[in-house]
């Protein structure tokens, strides 16, 4: 019986009816479409090397134990694979809105936490598939896997006949709790055999327990609240969406000229997109705080290709008050030097493993409680989410059909009434915004701005590599 970890039990927790934890990702393609049929085929040969996607979610009795996922015993692949045409023109604002109304519905908890919809009638001839799943199954890490299972990595691949497959039956309430405290106990006893290993180097283990201790007062130390600012504040059910795309080329090349990261970059950029943002709508960018969690991957390469979330976090108050890009950049780049440095993300991650040994009760009720206060009462530690995703630097293929665009997706809370999503693929960085509908119709300003951000960055960053090339010496970060 698979059991939830504590995070993933704990984006089950924070949907509430007005927050939907699932992420998704629409890929476009540029020649006429299969047929819904071939679509169909395609998918059920694939599933058995994503046994998550014919599983559902399952509470223990009285959250004796997080809960478990079991087969779904009348799974239909065709009420997961959805067909629909955007109406002539199909332009880019009819796409955005469609992504806004699919967005806008919760994933249906007694099936398979996930759809797959393919989307006709894009303009000049393109078509779309988007995939949506629920954050509870995946993060950004294994949703890219998971799209790279389902997809070929050469344009003439063949799929086979799907392979048999028989629902196990779902286990009784009384052996669903057994299995949640027998589980309870195996991850205290993992986590107590990392106590010989404490006693046999204790300096280096006290300098560990320090430094985790030393992130969690930092991190905690962040969350004091922010100005107000029309960017933050209650949300609604439905959804926007914008998006935007640049060169990972042109951000390869601003990195060379003035050093830094290519996340330091196109982190710079989203700052400078915000501060645009903020000045549309009136707010005052030079004395704006704009608190974003930054998820970090924990992910290892374990050999086990699990789907399960495994992500810590930082906080970062993103340079809004900033109006020079260049200057924007290093001051994104010193300060995130800094904050890798912090111990945060470790303290996120110790967390997560004292959570998976509190008892889920406590946990589902707190997390209830929060969740409902934050709804009253509202939130102002964070502003927005910025999430940044490596995607596969080759073209996948669908039925013979190469993937051109490949834009993210993710989700709000309450009091962040704006997220933005990044993904490289094939030599581009896509971004997603996704936006409250009633509060903040306008997050297409953002998408819009990063990318003109890092235009302008490349046009300062080839004038300076010209300069050096002019002057025999070496511009900065270039080896």
């Amino acid at each position: 019986m698979k059991r939830l970890n504590a995070l993933d039990a704990e984006f089950l927790h924070l949907e509430d009816g007005i927050v939907h934890m699932h992420i998704a990702g629409a890929t476009v393609f540029g020649d006429p479409p299969p047929a819904f049929h071939e679509m169909e085929a395609l998918v059920a040969s694939k599933l058995h090397l994503i046994p998550r996607y014919r599983q559902r979610v399952r509470s223990v009795p009285f959250e004796l134990g997080r809960p478990v996922w079991v087969d779904d015993p009348h799974f239909d692949l065709g009420y997961h694979l959805r067909h629909t045409a955007l109406p002539a023109p199909g332009d880019d604002a009819a796409f955005c809105s469609l992504m806004g109304r699919l967005m806008s519905e919760p994933l249906d908890r007694e099936r398979p936490l996930w759809e797959t919809w393919l989307v006709e009638g894009l303009e000049g001839g393109r078509w779309a598939l988007v995939f949506k799943v629920h954050h509870c199954m995946v993060d950004g890490i294994a949703g890219v896997e998971l799209l790279t299972a389902l997809l070929d990595v050469e344009p003439d691949t063949t799929f086979a006949e799907p392979q048999p497959w028989a629902p196990h039956s779902e286990a009784p309430g009384v052996l669903k709790v057994l299995d949640a405290w027998g589980g309870l106990v195996s991850s205290t006893l993992g986590a107590a055999r990392g106590i010989p290993g404490s006693i046999a180097h204790p300096i280096a283990a006290a300098r560990s327990a320090l430094a985790t201790a030393e992130g969690a007062v930092r991190f905690v130390r962040r969350l004091a609240p922010t100005r107000p600012l029309s960017i933050e504040g209650p949300i609604g059910p439905h959804r926007v969406w914008a998006h935007s795309s640049a060169s990972l080329a042109d951000v390869k090349t601003i990195r060379s000229a003035f050093g830094g990261t290519v996340n330091d970059v196109v982190l710079a950029a989203v700052s400078g997109g915000y501060r645009t943002l903020l000045i549309e709508r009136g707010d005052d960018a030079d004395r704006a705080v704009v608190r974003s969690l930054v998820p970090v991957s924990t992910r290892r390469d374990d050999g086990h290709g699990v789907l399960e979330n495994r992500v810590s976090a930082l906080l970062y108050e993103l340079p809004v008050q900033i109006a020079d890009p260049v200057e924007r950049l290093q001051v994104v780049h010193d300060q995130m030097t800094k904050l890798k440095s912090s111990h945060i993300s470790e303290a996120g991650e110790a967390v997560t493993t004292v959570g998976n040994l509190a008892p889920p009760m406590v946990v589902g009720s707190v997390s209830r409680v929060a969740i409902r206060s934050m709804h009253l009462f509202g939130q102002r530690s964070l502003n927005t989410v910025t999430t940044n995703v490596p995607g596969p630097q080759f073209p996948l293929y669908c039925l013979g059909h190469e993937m051109l665009e490949f834009h993210p997706f993710v989700p709000i809370s309450h009091g962040l009434r704006v997220g933005t999503a990044i993904l490289s693929y094939n030599g581009s960085l896509f971004f997603g915004v996704t936006g409250d509908y009633e509060t903040m119709p306008d997050v297409g300003v953002l998408a819009t701005a990063v990318t003109t951000g890092i235009e302008d960055l490349h046009d300062r960053a080839l004038l300076r590599l010209g300069e050096h090339r002019l002057g025999g010496t070496r511009p900065k970060g270039a080896g």
